[in-house]
């Protein structure tokens, strides 16, 4: 039967994740009619496969770690077993929850929410099935899945993020092939739950995008909990039996587990989708954009994950929002990649905004850098953490960057990014009062620091 096509839209939107379910509400919201189309579950890879269900995990092995460490606090507390039946059904909870919610969201701004598998099939148009969903505008938004390495199948005990989510048992030993994001939090869940776990990661640190203090400190801290880090360590091949997997590394060196997790980062998900065939322009799988997310074709907009740059649900969400406004009319100021939050979910937390101190010396030659250590937070001895704050600045200039490693450093996030994105000064921030006592106050204590009159520190 020949596809039928439908009134036309003001937009149409090829995918419900962050970015794409956050450019319908926000369309919808300004009063343009609008087609989502979802081959899966709305809400995308975060809800369903990867943020959520991750930090669920993230605070159940927080909650191990509590029952495991209560003496050190006076309390006397035991960790009995890890329930992996008990801890899905909570993650699913929390996922189950917010599904619920954000169902009732779309349904609420009347947007037409089409499932199946979409194709671009013209500048206008996206097929589904028999339908055409035809718009004035068509949004790109297919998000990103878990990428391996050539000749490593994800089968049996070698698996992705995706498939350690649904894992009915925790493994005794674990090898994590990359020490970015995604490979450090899981390391971290599964060192709290009680395996023992090796990180191997090709680059000579973890989470490379960060500053290199912070690489330093994250990898004294996985050791202090027994991490094994092998870093500089090109992975060379792995075989499996019923009984274990074993990884070869370059040189022949060989580490036997009971599972390999494979985290060396996710790809976009475009391939055979009609991008190509339809003229937009493409860079390995991404789309090219520019800065106000146009593709090379007119009228196509693309977001989130298949955007070169950082895949951060919250960038997508943000780069949707502003694409709706964008095509309403309302001349959005551009999402600026180094101005997005990042955090990454391990213990202990890192969480950073703009610029590296190496980046910004790059950039504009001279700066200063403050580091402020935790030792001298209230908040940080009551919850026996250790770390810093590290801000970087322009020499008599704005603040470039801000990078903490802590406990609970996602939550000093907020601050830190608006400080950088409205360009503040340290003198600036050091008038603000923070409340004590507070891990947030370490953010206060550096900016004092840094406009030179320093109290809990060392000039």
């Amino acid at each position: 039967m020949p596809a039928t096509a439908d009134p036309a839209f003001d937009v149409v939107i090829l995918g419900g994740g962050s970015g794409g379910y956050s450019c319908a509400l926000r369309a919808a919201e300004l009063g343009l009619t609008v087609a989502l189309v979802e081959k899966d579950k709305l809400g995308g890879t975060c809800l369903h496969k990867g943020c959520i269900p991750t930090k669920a995990l993230l605070h159940a092995a927080e909650v191990a770690d509590t029952a495991r460490e209560g003496a050190a606090y006076g309390v006397r507390t035991s960790l009995d077993a890890i329930d992996m039946g008990g801890v899905r059904g909570y993650q699913e909870g929390v996922v189950a929850r917010l599904y619920k919610g954000l169902q009732g969201l779309v349904a609420g701004r009347s947007v037409e929410y089409v499932t199946g598998s979409g194709r671009l099939t013209s500048p206008t148009t996206v097929t589904v099935g028999e339908r055409v969903l035809t718009g004035r505008a068509v949004v790109l938004a297919t998000g990103s899945s878990a990428r391996t390495l050539p000749g490593l199948e994800i089968a049996g005990r070698v698996v992705t993020s995706e498939e350690a989510l649904r894992l009915d048992a925790v493994p005794d030993r674990v090898v994590v092939l990359g020490g970015g994001v995604i490979g450090v939090e899981f390391a971290s869940i599964f060192r709290s739950f009680g395996a023992d776990v090796t990180i191997v990661e090709a680059l000579p640190r973890l989470v490379a995008a960060e500053d290199e203090d912070i690489s330093r400190t994250l990898e004294r801290e996985l050791r202090k909990r027994k991490i094994t880090i092998r870093t500089g360590v090109r992975f060379d091949g792995a075989t499996q039996t019923d009984a274990a997997v074993t990884v070869t590394l370059e040189g022949g060196e060989s580490l036997e587990a009971d599972l390999l997790l494979v985290a060396v980062g996710r790809g976009p998900v475009t391939d055979g989708l009609g991008y190509d065939e339809v003229g937009v322009a493409m860079d390995r799988g991404y789309v090219v954009t520019d800065e106000r997310l146009r593709t090379s074709v007119d009228g196509v907009r693309a977001v989130g994950d298949i955007v070169p740059g950082p895949q951060l649900a919250h960038r997508g969400f943000a780069q949707g929002i502003f694409v709706a406004e964008d095509i309403a009319g309302l001349s959005p100021v551009p999402v600026d990649d180094v101005g997005i939050p990042r955090v990454t979910y391990c213990t202990p937390e890192v969480a950073s905004v703009g610029l590296t101190e190496a980046a910004a010396r790059e950039r504009f030659g001279d700066v200063d850098a403050y580091t402020y250590p935790l030792g001298g937070n209230g908040k940080s001895q009551i919850l026996r953490t250790s770390g810093f704050v590290k801000v970087v600045r322009r020499q008599g200039g704005p603040v470039l960057g801000v990078h903490m490693i802590g406990a609970r450093m996602g939550e000093q996030v907020g601050e830190a990014q608006l400080i950088y994105n409205w360009g503040a000064y340290a003198d600036e921030v050091a008038a603000l009062v923070h409340a004590h006592p507070t891990q947030n106050e370490a953010l206060g204590e550096a900016f004092l620091a840094l406009a030179g009159k320093p109290l809990h520190a060392h000039g």
